[in-house]
């Protein structure tokens, strides 16, 4: 028995054919053939029934060997990764999926891994939170980044959560509005002020939760471009919310904007944190990089 076998199995399992396998795995039909064979042969048990046109599929003992294969595979890759670590080699992707407020909370920590391993490339994508758990749970993203809404958390075994910091909604309005003054804003006081959204699953399920029971809000724009509502906000056609850290960059850059505690009955800290597939193993490099940001923030 050797680890390619093993690779062998797993992939016919995925592909349930015995052609799309030796393609995918750069061997010819009659090699993958024999070599899952002499498996057979060598643990007694029958793996795939075989039919015409070269399909497969595990039997019942099939399964239970091909999912110990595919742990096998995972902590090889595991055992691997830890060895690049300790090599200082580490290599490879990561790709990150984001909502786009808090971007600026990876900026450092990605420059610094960056820095500490070049051979590692970085792609960063700006998400909502329904897109992040769809690309998580396909396999297209390694990390996603969001807010830990329990309107946007699916109840699925397949998802890790973790937490990273705690945010809450607040109000950004120009230093020389006359709600710069105020301590708190209701959302009596929010409806009767032009505001600019930003086009997001989160933001828009606020307004609908806390504060459309209050009255129809004037909503000058919605978008996704925060240059355009940070500009609005700058000069003072209208006000906006959002989390309270999604603001902090903007406020160390710009000295005419301020945030104002946003007071409702329902403005319960939102924790913002990091989620992963469950049954895909992080690689070394999402966990160093968890492991920093975490630190970092």
């Amino acid at each position: 028995m050797n680890l390619e076998q093993l690779q062998y199995i797993v992939e016919v399992a995925k592909s349930g054919s015995l052609t799309m396998a030796a393609q995918k795995s750069h061997i010819t039909l009659s090699a993958i053939s024999q070599s899952i064979s002499l498996l057979e042969q060598e643990l007694g048990v029958t793996l795939f029934t075989r039919s015409r046109g070269q399909s497969a599929a595990p039997t019942a003992e099939g399964k239970v060997i091909i999912e110990k294969a595919t742990d096998i595979l995972m902590k090889v890759n595991e055992l691997k990764e830890e060895a690049n670590q300790f090599n200082h080699t580490l290599s490879g992707e990561l790709r990150i999926a984001t909502i786009p407020g808090p971007t600026h909370l990876l900026v450092e920590t990605v420059a610094r891994f960056k820095k500490d391993f070049p051979n590692v490339r970085i792609e960063i994508f700006e998400k909502g939170p329904k897109e992040i758990i769809e690309t998580i749970l396909s396999n297209k993203m390694d990390i996603g980044l969001m807010v830990m809404d329990e309107d946007f958390l699916p109840k699925s075994n397949d998802l890790v959560f973790a937490k990273v910091l705690e945010g809450k909604m607040v109000v950004a309005v120009n230093k020389e509005s006359p709600l710069s003054t105020e301590k708190s804003i209701t959302p009596e006081m929010l409806i009767k002020e032009t505001l600019v959204l930003y086009e997001d699953d989160i933001i828009l399920n606020f307004m609908d939760k806390n504060i459309a029971k209050y009255g129809e809000a004037d909503v000058l724009f919605a978008t996704n471009n925060t240059f355009a509502i940070e500009n609005a906000v700058e000069e003072g056609i209208a006000v906006t919310i959002g989390l309270d850290f999604s603001f902090q960059k903007n406020q160390r850059n710009n000295p005419n904007l301020i945030t104002i505690d946003l007071k409702t009955r329902d403005n319960k800290p939102i924790p913002y944190g990091w989620v992963r597939h469950k049954s895909k193993p992080s690689s070394q490099i999402a966990k160093t990089f968890i492991n920093r940001l975490t630190l970092d923030i």
